[in-house]
């Protein structure tokens, strides 16, 4: 298969149709004035704005080039999911071959960069999956997310007498927090996950917003987060978070 320039040896795994092929290079997210373009440049714009690092400069730094093929190493071994995973079935995932797909969700970026030096980014793209097409599912579809990490200092320098608090602890895993972390570090970074996240729906949809929170589960946080917006008297979600797990981090 050729594909952006590179062959990719077909095998057993190969299932990506002339059709989604089409597809792969279009980067309608990057094509100016395109609905998903001026999503994207809101969203931006929004971070760009709000949250600005020691030099007055954007604190979050933007990628929306990096390739849509990726290995199945970075889409699933990277961010903890489990080999009998129902998410790498090959009904449900376009594979090059074995070893080489289409990313599945943006996150297949998420340890590369971090790996790079990085504690907060966007990452934007088109990504697939083998969905039948209906008014809400489409094999291509686009996806931006973004990923903070902070340090002590960051966390608890606004709080009173954090100078104490620490970000690490040998505990157990609950519904509510990781082993590793304390609860008055979760507690903070899920407060501000769902502020950030909460300002930024704002900003997209406008005031008067009803928003809910729902527990779910990512293999790559915990505890997770579903946020559902109330449209037209229905509750939609909008999207998913979480407290990225440490182990990810530490690898």
């Amino acid at each position: 298969v050729e594909l952006l320039g590179k062959a990719y040896s077909e095998d057993d795994y190969s299932n990506v149709t002339e059709k989604i092929l089409s597809k792969v290079g279009k980067n309608l997210h990057n094509k100016k004035h395109h609905p998903l373009w001026l999503i994207k440049e809101q969203v931006k714009d929004h971070f760009y704005k709000q949250y600005i690092g020691r030099r007055g400069t954007p604190l979050f730094s933007v990628y929306d080039g990096l390739s849509p093929v990726v290995t199945v190493q970075q889409n699933f071994d990277s961010l903890l999911i489990p080999q009998n995973h129902a998410s790498r079935r090959k009904e449900d995932n376009y594979y090059l071959n074995r070893d080489h797909m289409l990313r599945a969700h943006t996150s297949a970026h998420q340890w590369d960069l971090i790996h790079s030096g990085l504690d907060a980014f966007l990452a934007v793209g088109d990504v697939y999956r083998r969905d039948t097409i209906d008014n809400t599912h489409y094999p291509v579809f686009h996806q931006m997310e973004g990923v903070r990490l902070f340090s002590c200092h960051e966390l608890f320098s606004n709080i009173k007498n954090g100078e104490g608090l620490q970000l690490f602890e040998q505990g157990h895993r609950t519904a509510h927090k990781q082993e590793c972390h304390t609860m008055e570090a979760v507690r903070l970074v899920e407060f501000n996950l769902k502020q950030v996240l909460t300002k930024l729906v704002t900003h997209i949809f406008g005031d008067g917003l009803q928003v809910r929170w729902v527990d779910c589960y990512f293999p790559f946080t915990h505890p997770s987060f579903e946020m559902e917006i109330n449209f037209q008297g229905e509750w939609m979600e909008v999207l998913g978070c979480g407290v990225m797990e440490q182990q990810l981090v530490n690898s």
